[in-house]
């Protein structure tokens, strides 16, 4: 996909765009960089500077032990970060004291953009530690300069990256791109994932189109696609996929002085990543259906003890089979609501709706009751939903049975929540509760389930009347975690 420019980004989010992808020049130069930027944005002789990031390199030593992010220069006409900020110049000096002795080359890049120096670039490369110097060291120095030359223009980055778990880096693999399409260079890392998508030979001195058209097996038009945006000079991500082996490709054209570099490549190997990420898929599908078939095995259950209340010749048993089967069908429910999703947490208005449903639909044999939610729950974790649900079942159900005196009447829900609480009160308009009730000395085994369930949550549940004489409000109180 060719990756969308940043021109109207403001500077804030250039900068961050930029920090996205500013690893390439630190692994590039073998070089640690930070970023200053000045107090006042608007004053373009602001001499306070404060350094907001910091990246190491991958790639060669540290040359700065010790984080600066958070330290300030502040009126220091001879730091090259002021020099290079009021000057607009890039400012190279040699500065053993930052190290404690070590040899360390500093440069200071203005970032400029629209015209204006939004931010100073320090770059600093630790020269005992440098590497000896071969093709990969002289191709990744060479790329470094333009990056350098692109950063100063305002040229760079040039989109933000949307993707960074599979970004490349340098030392993932890189390619250096002729503007014609030719290869002049390919890093040790690059020839291997070339070679584990099924190239052939060392890969530097041929055609990138024609490489991508090899390893793109069924995209006979990718080689095309790629010449021209060789010839734009576009920046690309695409991704290479075959059945054993894939990889993330970013191409990045290199333009300084108006004068085109060709194009840096940077490709990684995301077999592996890729080959996770199908068994989580996998691994998702595979919970959902077993919840899907739990929910269909619970609501066999509850049709069973339906069939088998209907021949109950005892009104007793009738109802203790009825009470199961809503118990059941509410847990149904959930494992339902479970089977349609892939997140930890569950939706729970929609859970709660049904249930109110269903209670209603139950109670319809003796009353019309109508029953409503007033509120929201907000996301639950799916490890307490079903207690949840059982509870609001059970709450409900009393309400009906002794708030209405299963009769007809009205049922409201009303979560509420904090930081700190869910509280959930299920208020009927019925006749109240019994004079002298207190809770806890029924022995009924809807009230046992909910206390149980309760405790299980880490919650607390209060019953009283709404007004004197009419109406009971039962209020669950819950950490607002569950």
């Amino acid at each position: 996909m060719v990756i969308n420019d940043v021109d109207d980004l403001t500077d804030t989010e250039w900068l961050l765009a930029f920090q996205g992808q500013w690893h390439m020049l630190s692994d590039l130069s073998f070089s640690d960089l930070l970023l200053w930027v000045p107090e006042d944005p608007e004053d373009e002789d602001c001499q306070v500077f404060t350094c907001v990031a910091q990246i190491r390199p991958v790639t060669g030593p540290t040359a700065l032990e010790e984080d600066v992010v958070g330290e300030q220069i502040a009126y220091d006409f001879e730091h090259q970060v002021l020099e290079a900020y009021l000057s607009h110049e890039v400012c190279e000096t040699s500065d053993n004291a930052l190290s404690a002795g070590i040899p360390v080359d500093v440069w200071a890049i203005p970032i400029i953009r629209h015209g204006r120096c939004i931010a100073v670039l320090e770059r600093h490369t630790n020269q005992m530690g440098m590497r000896a110097v071969g093709a990969l060291e002289e191709h990744y120095l060479e790329a470094a300069d333009v990056l350098t030359s692109m950063i100063f223009e305002g040229r760079f980055p040039l989109s933000p990256v949307t993707d960074k778990a599979l970004a490349p880096r340098v030392c993932d693999g890189v390619l250096r791109v002729e503007p014609s399409g030719r290869i002049t260079y390919a890093s040790p890392n690059a020839i291997t994932a070339f070679r584990r998508l099924g190239a052939l030979g060392d890969i530097a001195d041929e055609e990138f189109p024609a490489l991508i058209r090899s390893v793109m097996t069924g995209v006979e038009s990718m080689g095309q696609t790629i010449q021209a945006d060789l010839a734009n000079q576009r920046s690309v991500v695409f991704d290479v996929e075959q059945p054993r082996a894939s990889m993330r490709v970013i191409m990045l054209p290199l333009v300084a002085g108006g004068e085109r570099r060709g194009s840096l490549v940077l490709c990684r190997d995301t077999t592996d990543l890729r080959t996770r990420d199908r068994m989580l898929v996998t691994k998702d599908a595979t919970i959902r259906e077993i919840h899907h078939r739990v929910k269909n095995n619970l609501q066999t259950v509850a049709a069973l003890l339906r069939m088998q209340s209907r021949r109950m010749t005892s009104e007793e048993g009738r109802d203790a089979l009825r009470d199961a089967m809503r118990r059941v069908s509410s847990i149904a429910l959930v494992h339902d609501t479970l089977s349609h999703s892939i997140a930890d947490d569950v939706a729970f208005d929609g859970v709660c709706d049904r249930i109110l449903l269903m209670v209603g639909d139950l109670a319809a044999t003796s009353g019309a009751v109508a029953a409503k939610r007033d509120g929201t729950f907000g996301e639950i974790r799916s490890e307490t939903a079903t207690s949840l649900a059982m509870i609001i079942t059970e709450l409900c159900q009393n309400a009906i049975e002794h708030g209405l005196g299963s009769g007809s009447g009205s049922i409201v829900v009303r979560p509420t929540r904090d930081d700190v609480h869910l509280t959930i009160d299920v208020i009927d308009d019925g006749v109240g509760l019994p004079e002298g009730f207190q809770l806890g000395n029924q022995t009924s085994l809807g009230l046992a389930i909910i206390s149980t369930l309760v405790g299980d949550l880490g919650g607390a549940l209060e019953v009283a009347s709404v007004s004197q004489g009419t109406g009971t409000r039962a209020r669950l109180i819950l950490p607002a975690t569950v």
